[in-house]
Order: C-alpha cells, then sequence, then structure tokens
C-alpha cells in the first residue's frame, strides 16, 4: 500500500441491498490484494424519494451526489457505484479508479402469472418500469401494453408486483442475480438494447494518486473499454433520464461491436447504428456512432424529445 494512504480504505456506498453486494465485492477484491478496508453506507436522494418517476426528479447523479460530497469532503476514500447511475461527466475533483469486469448485461422481465402476453403483439397488458428507456422499446414492440411507473429498489419493485395488478415488471439481469432474487418465473429479455454500462461496477476515487493506484488492480481492461464507448454516445447524445437512448460495446477476438439506438417517447420511431472495428481503433467509436446515428435521423428523435419540456440529467434511469 503507498505510504500516505490511510491503514484502511473507507469505501463510501448506499444502503440496498444490491448497493452493499456490489461494495462487499470491492472490499473484499481490495483485501484480496493485502489492503484493509471498511464499509461506510450513505443515503441518496435517489433512495429518499420513491414516489417521484426518475425523470421527473432533474437531479444530475440522483444516485451519486451523496457520495460525491462525501469524497470530496474526505468522509470516504472511494465509491462504488451501479456504473449507469453514474453522470458522464464526474465532479472536478474526482475520478474513476476502477471498472470490475461486467455481470451479466441484460434487462430480465419477472412475470406474474404467465406470459401469453408476450406473443400477442395486439394483446393489453400492464408493465411495470420506471425507466423511459425501457418504456420506449417495449412500446415499440407491444404499442397496445400499458405502462406502470415502479420505484424503489429490487426488493421494493418485487413486492410491488406481487401486490399491484400487473402483468410483469422489468429488471436489470444482473441486478437481481447478484443478490440471488432472481424468481422463476423470469426470462431475460435478449431484444432489448440496454442501458450504457448497464451490469458494469465503478469504483471512483478523489484525485489521489495513492488511492487510483491501490484500485488500479481491481480495474478490467475490456469492461472500462467498452463502457467508455458506451457513454461517449450517451454523452454525444446528450442523453439522460428523459432520453431512451440504448447501447452495447462488447470485446470479442480483437474486435468491438456496438449497437446504439434512440427511440421517441412512445416508442413509435427507432434510429439504430451497428459498428464492427477492431480495438486499437474503438477510442472514437462512442462518439463517432452517436453522430452517424444524429445524421440519419437521429436529431430529430432528440429535439423532438426536448421540444415536450421533459427534464433530463445526465444520467440514464436507475434500472
Amino acid at each position: 500500500m503507498p505510504t500516505n494512504m490511510p491503514m484502511t480504505v473507507r469505501i463510501g456506498t448506499r444502503e440496498s441491498q444490491l448497493a452493499l453486494w456490489q461494495a462487499t465485492l470491492v472490499k473484499e477484491l481490495l483485501e484480496k490484494e493485502g489492503v484493509a478496508a471498511v464499509l461506510v453506507p450513505i443515503k441518496s436522494e435517489g433512495d429518499i424519494d420513491l414516489k417521484t418517476p426518475l425523470y421527473e426528479m432533474g437531479v444530475q447523479g440522483v444516485f451519486t451526489r451523496s457520495l460525491d460530497i462525501a469524497l470530496l469532503n474526505n468522509a470516504i476514500d472511494i465509491a462504488v457505484h451501479s456504473m449507469k447511475d453514474v453522470p458522464t461527466q464526474l465532479p472536478q475533483g474526482i475520478e474513476a479508479a476502477a471498472v470490475l469486469k461486467r455481470g451479466p448485461v441484460h434487462d430480465l422481465l419477472v412475470y406474474k402469472n404467465s406470459t401469453d402476453f408476450l406473443s400477442q403483439r395486439d394483446g393489453i397488458a400492464r408493465i411495470a418500469t420506471s425507466s423511459i428507456r425501457r418504456k420506449a422499446q417495449w412500446l415499440h414492440r407491444y404499442p397496445n401494453h400499458q405502462l406502470e411507473n415502479l420505484r424503489g429498489n429490487v426488493n421494493t419493485r418485487l413486492r410491488k408486483l406481487g401486490e399491484e395488478s400487473w402483468d410483469a415488471a422489468i429488471f436489470a439481469q444482473a441486478g437481481l442475480e447478484r443478490i440471488h432474487l432472481r424468481p422463476a418465473n423470469s426470462l431475460v429479455l435478449d431484444w432489448m438494447l440496454p442501458a450504457p454500462a448497464q451490469g458494469a461496477i465503478l469504483v471512483v476515487s478523489r484525485d489521489e494518486e495513492a488511492v487510483l493506484e491501490i484500485c488500479r488492480p481491481l480495474n478490467d481492461a475490456d469492461t472500462a473499454l467498452c463502457t467508455r464507448i458506451e457513454r461517449d454516445f450517451l454523452r454525444t447524445l446528450l442523453g439522460g433520464c428523459s432520453t431512451p437512448i440504448s447501447a452495447l460495446a462488447e470485446v470479442e477476438d480483437g474486435d468491438v461491436y456496438f449497437s446504439g439506438q434512440i427511440l421517441s417517447l412512445d416508442g413509435k420511431q427507432k434510429v439504430e447504428i451497428e459498428k464492427i472495428v477492431p480495438v486499437d481503433h474503438a477510442d472514437h467509436l462512442g462518439r463517432l456512432a452517436a453522430e452517424e446515428l444524429l445524421g440519419k435521423g437521429g436529431r430529430t428523435i432528440a429535439d423532438s424529445i426536448r421540444a415536450t419540456g421533459t427534464k433530463g440529467t445526465m444520467t440514464p434511469a436507475k434500472d
């Protein structure tokens, strides 16, 4: 451990079961490197307000700001986040310290009784999710379905699904599987393009070389590259909670396979793009793909969404 590091690294985390699981994983990885660590739970605004839809809160980093403040006030040494919750522009003085190896990237449908409604494209069903991205993709595929707002941590959302007269709800596969809460009555939505950086865990710290150094062994190069491409795509499109933007980059046999899209809020319009480039030439892939998508009609959709007056943050909706 660098000589100017504290004897025990303080890991800031939200208090939800999933957030604590992620922070505990980082703690265990650091301890394997010979670094002592302790968890410091901190409440976030996104955890306190469970009624307002995320895309109406109009706050940058609603799930990260409290941890950012704790970092800058030296109350903690590092913070652990679901990477898709993190604004594409980090606050001044805070740096990305490590991106852990990615987990499952897809969305998951948890259904109550059966999945018959999936084979009835013109049928009616009630599907719950707080994510504008998921709502738009679902309505594009099932235009007659009714979408319900669903907030809270994964435990709360599973409970609400059981209480309400909904047919199903959409979750992040990684979130449910990491804390062993994936129900038997669930299926992977492999047709639904995920949020940028979905399934990835980000460690951030103050801009201090000693802290950055101890986190470097935790970084997975492929995951760091792919999530950077996806977030560059999001940032170039100026997307946020009120913009249904999806992106996925994957490394295979020395190439990066990228898919990205933007939809109108009602799901009726969609512009998408796919690219395959060598890893060595992928540094600007996210930005270039976004610029190409804007030229193919994406700008019309983005301008239309802004014209509705909905407030966006620079953070994808909490999934």
